[in-house]
This record gives C-alpha cells, sequence and structure tokens, in this order.
C-alpha cells in the first residue's frame, strides 16, 4: 500500500522534469532560429552590397570603355584626314617634280638655244659690224636676215654680185651647223609688182628665195637640209608706212629650224593642257 504514493511521486517528479527540458529545447530551437535569420539577413546585407559594389564597377567600366571608343573614333578621323593629307601630299609632290622636270628640260633647251644664238653671232660677226645682216629672234624663232637691197635689184629675182658675196659667207657659217634644218623665206613690202612673170609679191618673194636657197647649195650645203618660201608683204617687220621701213620689209630670212630635242615631248604637251 506505501508503495502507490511513491511511485506517485516518481511520475510527478517525471513529468516536472519533461516539462522543464522541452521549454529549454524550445528556447534552443527559438535562439537558433534568430541566430540563422540574423546570419541570413547579414549574408543578405553583404550580398547586396557586394552587388551594389559590382554594378558600380560595371557602370564605371562602362564609361571607360565608351571613353576609349569616343577616343578611338577620333584617332580614327585623325588617322583618316592624315592619310588623305598624305595623299594630297604625295600628288602635290609628284606634280612638283613633273614641272621640276619640265623646267629642267626648258632650262637646258634655252641654254641650248643660247649657245647657238652666241654660236651664231660669233661665226656672222664681222657681217654684222658691217650691217650686212642681222641676227635675232623672231616668234620664237631664231634667224638671220638680210636685207633685199644687197641682194636683189628692184622687182628682180637675180642675185646680185653683192649678194652673192653675202650668201657665200652665209653658207660658210652655216657649215657649222649640220645637224640643222634651215628654211629660207623671201618678204616683201606692200607695194604691188604685177608683172608678166611675177603676178603678185607672193611669185616675187617665194623666186628670190628659191634662188638663195640653190646659191647656198652651190657653195656646200646640203639641199635635204634648206627648203624655200614666199610670204609677200604678209609678214611684215614694221609698218609699211616710210620707205624705211619699207626697207626693212624686203628681206631674205634664214631660219634655223629648232631641234626635235629642243621642243616639248607629246607627254609634256598634254600634261600643260590638262
Amino acid at each position: 500500500m506505501q508503495r502507490l504514493p511513491i511511485l506517485r511521486l516518481f511520475a510527478a517528479a517525471a513529468l516536472c522534469f519533461a516539462c522543464v527540458t522541452t521549454s529549454t529545447h524550445e528556447k534552443g530551437i527559438t535562439d537558433l532560429n534568430e541566430q540563422h535569420r540574423k546570419e541570413l539577413d547579414r549574408v543578405r546585407t553583404e550580398d547586396a552590397a557586394k552587388l551594389a559594389e559590382s554594378e558600380k564597377a560595371r557602370k564605371d567600366l562602362e564609361a571607360k570603355l565608351g571613353d576609349a571608343q569616343k577616343r578611338a573614333d577620333e584617332l580614327n578621323k585623325v588617322l583618316q584626314g592624315t592619310a588623305a593629307d598624305k595623299e594630297k601630299l604625295d600628288k602635290l609632290l609628284q606634280s612638283t617634280n613633273a614641272q621640276l622636270e619640265d623646267l629642267g628640260r626648258q632650262k637646258a633647251a634655252a641654254e641650248a638655244r643660247a649657245a647657238t644664238y652666241k654660236s651664231l653671232t660669233d661665226r656672222l660677226r664681222s657681217m654684222i659690224d658691217a650691217g650686212k645682216l642681222s641676227v635675232r629672234i623672231r616668234k620664237g624663232r631664231m634667224l638671220i636676215s638680210l636685207p633685199n637691197d644687197v641682194l636683189f635689184d628692184s622687182g628682180s629675182a637675180v642675185l646680185k654680185r653683192a649678194g652673192q658675196d653675202a650668201i657665200a659667207q652665209v653658207a660658210q657659217a652655216l657649215a657649222g651647223f649640220s645637224d640643222r634644218q634651215f628654211l629660207i623665206a623671201g618678204h616683201t613690202d606692200d607695194k604691188p609688182i604685177r608683172s608678166a612673170r611675177f603676178p603678185s609679191n607672193w611669185e616675187l618673194s617665194t623666186e628670190r628665195a628659191v634662188v638663195v636657197t640653190r646659191f647656198l647649195v652651190s657653195k656646200g650645203m646640203k639641199p635635204d637640209s634648206l627648203g624655200a618660201v614666199g610670204y609677200g608683204e604678209f609678214d611684215p617687220v614694221v609698218a609699211n608706212d616710210s620707205d624705211d621701213h619699207r626697207a626693212q620689209n624686203r628681206r631674205i630670212e634664214i631660219q634655223l629650224q629648232p631641234n626635235l630635242s629642243e621642243l616639248p615631248s607629246m607627254g609634256d604637251l598634254a600634261n600643260q593642257s590638262g
């Protein structure tokens, strides 16, 4: 009979112990949950901070990339402009070099003409000083001019004795220019002739040019280096307004034809026309 109270006492104690243990357990779980929540909040906060920092870094990188692209575009424009400028400079340099070459050729040709002119005047110096002829440049042509009154009587194409001596001296001087072609040109004043043999000054001037040409050949000049032409009164050196001026227009001219090397090439002419 006494064992029943004791059992009851043990049951009550066990129940009390169970209640204490359950309360302690629940408090532990609550504490753990709180710690877990706090840790989760901390992690979320750190993740948010890292995400914000990463986003800021991304935006900074985008800004730097945009600046770099802008500088690259500007550099490309500069390079393109430099390339265009270089092309222009290259073309200008080529054009300048071509002009220098052309000027060099012109200079060489001018020096050659000057040397020829000096040589011709030196060979004919005595006749120039005596007033029998003149050496001049006219219309870009180098020529020897002899007055008709020394060579022919008025209206005649017969070479006078004084004219023969003068032409013989000229032939001797021109012998030193074996590489040259010569054109003998007859000229008159504006007074018409109208004779049976010479219907006009053209026929007279042409006949006189042929006579001088034949005489030059008789003095040793090569026929294939000579030509003859008559201009009549249509190429005066001065106006036919006085006897003195008309005498100047009555003349025989011996023109030195230029060497091909002294003439501009077809390429030079094309460049000049362009």
